[in-house]
């Protein structure tokens, strides 16, 4: 624990220099902090977290604040500011313009109100606390709950199969390094027997028993094989490009690993409760049972409550408890048609459920099968090693002697390079299938989900 703390830490310090020498445990290390998909993976696993904090949130109700100010002078709206701020009179209705219309000998019914019809312009400021909570629906948001919880669960399978995906490409590009560099090392040896065939050539050219022409094969062959050697170069280049761009830092050696991956073991058993893809399919399954169950309270009633307290006046927040008010209520709503469309959706839930139990099993035979696929194939590839390893020794040694027979003069020099060009052709073969083998044993584990998690 101590060590990955420590490897974490100063993956946060500036890298001055290129990375040199890099241990296989620690790119792993450098991958889960430095890897730009993973990053992005890792942020929409946030996001999903926040999903099921505001569907969690949905059960508390909602609680707001509004403070509103107006001025008007008409007629419905400054006798309304009057009446919520409890300041309405008599006079307000026009009950002195009555009685003067009254002792006047007018008719006081049919006379307008002037300062009812025609008042002054009036300040209103309003506050207004108002709370709304949902007291029962069915079921329903605890299931949205539910659900969204779930797929933040599911985004987290995404991120740890992509990371698994990242340590298959980060592992492969070691081995694959480290394959080349045995290649590499291999095809030095070829180009020292050419050239070493080349001044045998040479000598013997001076004592009359070759020919130009030999000379001239010999270095056909000689750049041959450093064509060889230079493709194998720039392949390995290549893979350390590819490496630094999983790392998202700049990698020019590594510490060289075996080219063979070891086996991983399997149970088949273990398998499925590890898989990823299972996973996420046995986490589907239950999110298509909540939403039936979220589609069923669509038949239930919903019951909400709600209360509102504030004051108003036309001075900001002045005299604010004595002209205060409040209003509380319950409401229950419940639909009792909508032409099927409940029953239907329900239905549909259904079915999608049927079908994702479907998938389920699909998913756990497909992962088997794949499993067992992989297992033969790799046994293959393994007896395909240690087939091409006694080839290569063979052609070797066969090399080895038809150039001691050709200094002899027993051999022309054709069969002496058609002799080497079986042991160049044996070791790109054997090169070729431990890649192969390596990948499979690879993709293996990426499928067993073994080993590292973020």
């Amino acid at each position: 624990m101590l060590r990955k703390s420590l490897v974490l830490f100063f993956l946060q310090l500036p890298l001055l220099a290129n990375v040199q020498n890099l241990h296989l445990n620690t790119a792993i290390e450098m991958l889960k902090e430095k890897n730009l998909e993973l990053k992005i993976s890792r942020f929409n696993e946030q996001m999903r977290a926040y999903e099921a904090k505001v569907a969690e949130g949905q059960n508390y109700g909602k609680l707001d604040v509004a403070v509103t100010a107006m001025r008007s002078n008409d007629a419905g709206n400054v006798f309304g500011f009057k009446l919520q701020s409890r300041e309405a009179t008599f006079g307000d209705f026009g009950a002195k313009e009555f009685i003067t219309n009254l002792n006047a000998g007018r008719d006081p019914y049919n006379s307008p109100p002037n300062n009812l019809n025609y008042p002054k312009a009036r300040n209103h400021f309003e506050t207004k606390i108002s709370y709304m909570l949902p007291l029962y629906t069915g079921g329903k948001l605890t299931e949205y709950g539910r659900i969204t919880k779930a797929m933040q669960y599911m985004s987290h399978f995404d991120t740890q199969k992509l990371l698994n995906e990242k340590v298959f490409q980060t592992k492969k590009a070691f081995y694959d390094i480290s394959l080349i560099q045995n290649y590499i090392y291999n095809l030095s040896k070829i180009i020292k027997n050419i050239k070493h065939l080349a001044s045998i050539i040479d000598n013997m050219k001076k004592e009359g028993y070759a020919q130009e022409i030999d000379k001239l094969e010999v270095q056909a062959r000689l750049a041959e094989a450093q064509s060889m050697y230079n493709q194998a170069k720039l392949n390995k280049d290549l893979a350390y490009q590819f490496l630094s761009f999983l790392l998202d830092t700049e990698v020019t050696s590594i510490k060289k690993v075996s080219d063979m991956a070891p086996m991983p073991h399997i149970d088949l058993i273990d398998v499925e409760n590890s898989n990823l893809d299972i996973q996420k399919a046995k986490l589907g399954l239950n999110i298509t049972h909540m939403a039936v169950e979220a589609e069923k309270a669509n038949y239930l009633p919903t019951v909400g409550a709600f209360g509102e307290y504030g004051s108003a006046d036309n001075t900001l927040w002045d005299k604010f408890t004595n002209k205060d008010s409040y209003t509380v209520g319950v409401q229950v709503k419940w639909n009792v048609f909508n032409g099927g469309i409940d029953e239907a959706n329900i239905e549909k839930a259904k079915v999608n459920a049927l079908k994702v139990q479907s998938q389920l099993a699909l998913a756990k035979s497909g992962i088997r099968l794949k499993v067992k696929k992989l297992q033969t194939e790799i046994l293959s590839k393994n007896a395909d090693v240690k087939s091409y390893n006694k080839q290569l020794y063979f052609a070797k040694k066969v090399y080895e002697n038809y150039e001691s027979r050709y200094k002899e003069g027993i051999s022309s020099l054709t069969d002496v390079l058609l002799k080497q060009s079986k042991e160049l052709e044996v070791l790109l073969k054997l090169l070729t299938v431990k890649n192969e083998r390596n990948t499979k044993i690879f993709e293996l584990n990426s499928i067993l989900n073994e080993g590292e998690t973020l």
